[in-house]
């Protein structure tokens, strides 16, 4: 009962101490408004509007009282496709940040438990990967994708496959300063298998870290969308940001000074990614005590 006592009053103090944060409660804030927008798009902009067909608007308009954040070529609400963007925007980012962190942890967890051959393959594998630049690959293989696979569930996969090597290396060194520790040593030698040492006694220490690095992770996913979208390897068939941003480049408007067209998606882009990068950065001084006051 004390131990789960004890664990209670730590994730306690970690939210006391996050709550006192400004950078990560500010960065919080932002990511629930646009949370919320992107919940609530279908009430705020009807869907109907991204359809180029019922476009009501005059073609590259600039934002007025009928349309707030102006219109598109086709005549169609900026404000309706930022909104309908960020749905998708968001999920890529969310759902291959946690392919990555699931890879990242279980690879990085059995490199640094396993010596000789096993956690040698592993560790090279990820040194491959980190050599390798990131985006380069990723380009790579979204354009040799299978056709038949879907492209919004291709863009997750490859994002998620190709950002985890980072999270890796911070695991296994984590790992292997655990497995330093005397607990360890004892449930060696009271008996405890592979699988209970990695679940029972690293994975729960290594969490932490992991949920830090989950936030600054999600930022590097939503820029990857946006870089893959913005070269015409996104779904075409869904609205996001970087397909906005995508469309106002292919269609000029730079020459045509449409500046509404390129500011309000790219500043959204920017506002999730700084607020991620806010709340990671509140977490690290929570669970690390070393960059405590900086």
């Amino acid at each position: 009962m004390s131990a789960v006592t004890a664990a209670r009053s730590r994730r306690s103090g970690a939210w006391r101490a996050f709550l006192r944060d400004r950078e990560g409660m500010s960065g919080l804030l932002v990511l629930v408004l646009f949370g919320l927008l992107a919940l609530l798009a279908p009430v705020l902009a009807d869907p109907a509007g991204l359809d180029v067909t019922k476009a009501e608007g005059a073609s590259v308009a600039p934002p007025s009282w009928d349309f707030l954040l102006g219109t598109d070529h086709y005549g169609r609400s900026v404000l309706t496709m930022v909104l309908h963007g960020g749905q998708v925007t968001l999920l890529v980012g969310l759902a291959a940040t946690v392919i990555s962190m699931i890879l990242g942890t279980l690879i990085g967890i059995a490199s640094g438990h396993f010596r000789g051959l096993t956690g040698g393959t592993l560790n090279r594998l990820t040194e491959w990967f980190l050599v390798i630049p990131y985006l380069p690959l990723a380009i790579v293989l979204a354009t040799v994708f299978p056709a038949d696979v879907p492209k919004l569930f291709a863009v997750i996969i490859v994002i998620g496959v190709t950002s985890w090597s980072s999270t890796a290396r911070l695991v296994r060194a984590q790992t292997m300063a655990i497995e330093a520790r005397p607990y360890l040593e004892r449930a060696k030698a009271l008996g405890g298998g592979h699988w209970h040492q990695m679940t029972r006694h690293v994975l729960p220490n290594v969490m932490p870290l992991v949920l830090a690095n989950t936030t600054l992770t999600v930022s590097i996913a939503i820029i990857a969308e946006t870089t893959l979208s913005f070269l015409g390897l996104g779904d075409p068939l869904r609205m996001s940001w970087g397909r906005i941003l995508d469309d106002a480049y292919s269609q000029g408007a730079i020459d045509r000074g449409a500046w509404w067209w390129i500011v309000f998606p790219g500043v959204a882009v920017v506002l999730v990614v700084r607020a991620f990068n806010m709340c990671g950065r509140a977490l690290e001084r929570i669970l690390d005590p070393r960059l405590e006051g900086r």
